[in-house]
């Protein structure tokens, strides 16, 4: 009995901790995609870049515990992590944007995280609790491709989630698994903010005319059949991936390009979302008062 209620006392000084963090952030949201390689954490971190650069707080919690990337992706991967006795600071990027990542943990980054999942929602409950975020305007979280561990911590540490962003490219094996990421946040209630088509198309070099390498179309209209948003598509730009792998977010490097276009819409169009979620949250609270 008194083990039972030495852990029972444990859990809600830890779920205190977590309620407390998360009340100074005022939007989550969860990037997911049913399979790897559609470019999910690239659209996480260009879009938590742009609205850092609009001048909101973000913050960008790298939730693939066994890849990952977001830290290369800013160029911060070497910095050293530090803390207080409040808990562990998250990396600056530049002033409006910090990151988390299991990147930052690892010394030797040739080596696998072997875990199971109890060990995952620890870490990942650490990152949000243990973490000195401050008060944040968006709270990205960048998930592993599934449906899986990782996904279901989230879920269950973050009551409140404003939405979740499922990213695909037009082929029909990437739809079908996108269309698992939908069904997947309908079940546990999670709002599904919309679909992005990554990869959706590129233009020649030569003639300017698109080439439709993955095919264009499939995630609008998978977005069509679900009934959910469809948020944008985004076009192939090969110094997407130079930009990736040299630490240079896409959308500062080429501002003026056709797909910043692209993710500066899908940001207006995320804005739009939770801001109009929020007013009517407000206006509830305020009618049971």
């Amino acid at each position: 009995m008194a083990q039972e209620k030495e852990r029972e006392e444990r859990e809600a000084h830890e779920r205190e901790k977590l309620d407390k963090r998360l009340g100074g952030i005022r939007h989550k949201l969860m990037v997911m995609s049913g399979k790897g390689g559609v470019g999910k954490t690239t659209v996480a971190v260009n879009l938590g870049v742009m609205l850092a650069k609009e001048g909101l707080r973000v913050g960008i919690l790298d939730a693939d515990i066994h890849g990952p990337n977001v830290p290369k992706m800013l160029g911060v991967e070497l910095q050293p992590l530090g803390g207080t006795r409040e808990g562990l600071t998250p990396i600056e990027v530049f002033p409006n944007l910090h990151i988390i990542s299991m990147a930052f943990l690892i010394q030797d980054r040739d080596n696998p995280v072997v875990w199971r999942g109890p060990l995952k929602h620890s870490a990942i409950s650490q990152f949000i609790s243990e973490v000195e975020w401050g008060p944040l305007d968006f709270f990205i979280i960048d998930l592993p491709p599934g449906t899986g561990d990782e996904p279901l911590s989230v879920a269950h540490l973050i009551k409140d989630v404003d939405g979740s962003i499922i990213v695909t490219t037009p082929q029909d094996v990437a739809l079908l698994d996108s269309r698992k990421s939908v069904n997947f946040s309908r079940i546990l209630k999670i709002p599904v903010m919309g679909i992005v088509e990554n990869m959706s198309g590129m233009k020649c070099p030569h003639c300017g005319n698109e080439i439709p390498l993955f095919k264009i179309g499939g995630g609008e209209r998978a977005a069509t059949e679900l009934k959910v948003p469809f948020l944008g598509r985004i076009p192939i730009d090969p110094e997407m991936v130079q930009n990736c792998d040299s630490g240079m977010p896409y959308v500062m490097a080429y501002p003026d390009s056709e797909a910043t276009v692209a993710f500066r819409e899908i940001v207006r169009r995320c804005r739009e979302y939770v801001e109009g979620k929020f007013a009517d949250k407000m206006q509830s609270a305020q009618s049971q008062l």
